[in-house]
């Protein structure tokens, strides 16, 4: 398949600014892939396509504040400093992404906070935005980190055109998020609430977690046409012995498996025996799920509204269906269902 395939046009009002007052009444949108009959409801209704022990694989990955602001020294410049991930603890060494990237040079120093409460020194130019900075900071790890965290920003898209506010640390998370390490939030899981998973848990559906620490690779632009040829950013993942076990013993039963996101869909897919069953992991993988692909774990998905071009949109076209997917959207725009990360959610059956 060819990149240009993956366009369709996106009215910018439908690109969501704000999630759902409460995650669980976000619209919801039911493909089944079979007959391609779409259904429209709301996100807590989902109960009702599950069954006792049946399962649902989160992602329980947590996002930390990721973006800085901050100066150059001498000319005072502004630039914005995007953590990716911790290399070194003792050394207070991370990868990031600079932008403006060009004036940023090996032995600049970085300024960030009132009175410059955190300095950085560019030690290393991997690529030709990322950065490998030190931070020069004499104290503690613990109160180091408190810091860097307290000056960052929730890591919201580009695409939602607003300024970040104190609620977004809570909103662009999902109720069960308890490893930290993404830079962007599994944004299906983001429409569960307590209530919906305590009415899920007491009508049998089981939960199973795995990890992927989200990369801003998602966000990535895809710039060949020949899809084989993109290459996704590695990404941390743990698949662990528990969740293989629940997976693979429902799989068994014959009872259905649902990957709760694109991120779970791509974690499971990466750890798959020649029979077809879950294998446990903890490693890296960056795998590129697109059509034609065949499934071998999860029997249903929920995603949200990606948008044209996107990594995420493709993955979600492979597991559908390219033209199911591709006439489901075409009702999502026509009904003004909300796109992107804060929007609303689909289930594919």
């Amino acid at each position: 398949m060819k990149l240009s395939q993956f366009r369709y046009d996106l009215p910018e009002e439908l690109i969501a600014k704000y999630p759902a007052k409460n995650r669980d009444e976000a619209r919801l949108m039911v493909l089944h892939r079979e007959t391609g009959k779409i259904e429209h409801k709301m996100f807590k209704d989902i109960i009702n396509y599950f069954e006792d022990r049946d399962v649902m694989v989160f992602n329980d990955t947590k996002v930390f504040p990721a973006r800085l602001y901050g100066n150059k020294e001498k000319t005072g410049a502004e630039i914005e400093v995007f953590l990716l991930r911790e290399l070194n603890r003792e050394q207070r060494l991370w990868d990031v992404l600079v932008d403006p990237a060009r004036k940023i040079r090996i032995g600049n120093k970085l300024y960030f906070g009132e009175n410059d409460m955190l300095v950085a020194e560019v030690i290393d130019n991997t690529t030709s935005r990322g950065r490998t900075l030190r931070f020069l900071y004499d104290g503690p790890y613990e109160e180091f980190k408190k810091t860097l965290y307290k000056l960052g920003e929730t890591p919201l898209p580009k695409f939602i055109k607003r300024p970040v506010e104190p609620e977004d640390a809570q909103r662009y998370q999902t109720i069960f998020a308890k490893k930290e390490g993404a830079v962007a939030a599994p944004t299906a899981g983001m429409h569960f609430s307590r209530e919906l998973l305590k009415r899920l848990e007491i009508k049998g559906v089981e939960f199973a977690f795995i990890t992927l620490h989200v990369g801003l690779g998602n966000f990535r632009r895809v710039d060949v046409e020949d899809l084989t040829k993109h290459k996704m950013d590695s990404e941390r993942i743990i698949i662990p012995e528990e969740t293989a076990k629940t997976v693979n013993a429902a799989k068994d039963r014959k009872n259905i498996v649902c990957a709760v996101g694109t991120t779970v869909l791509r974690t499971m897919e990466s750890s798959v025996s020649t029979d077809n069953r879950l294998k446990p992991f903890d490693g890296w993988t960056n795998k590129f799920i697109f059509p034609p692909y065949e499934v071998k774990v999860p029997d249903r998905m929920i995603s949200n509204f990606h948008l044209p071009y996107s990594t995420l949109l493709i993955n979600v076209a492979a597991f559908a269906g390219y033209d199911q997917l591709f006439k489901a959207y075409e009702v999502a725009v026509k009904e003004k269902y909300r796109f992107g990360t804060y929007g609303d959610a689909m289930l594919i059956i």
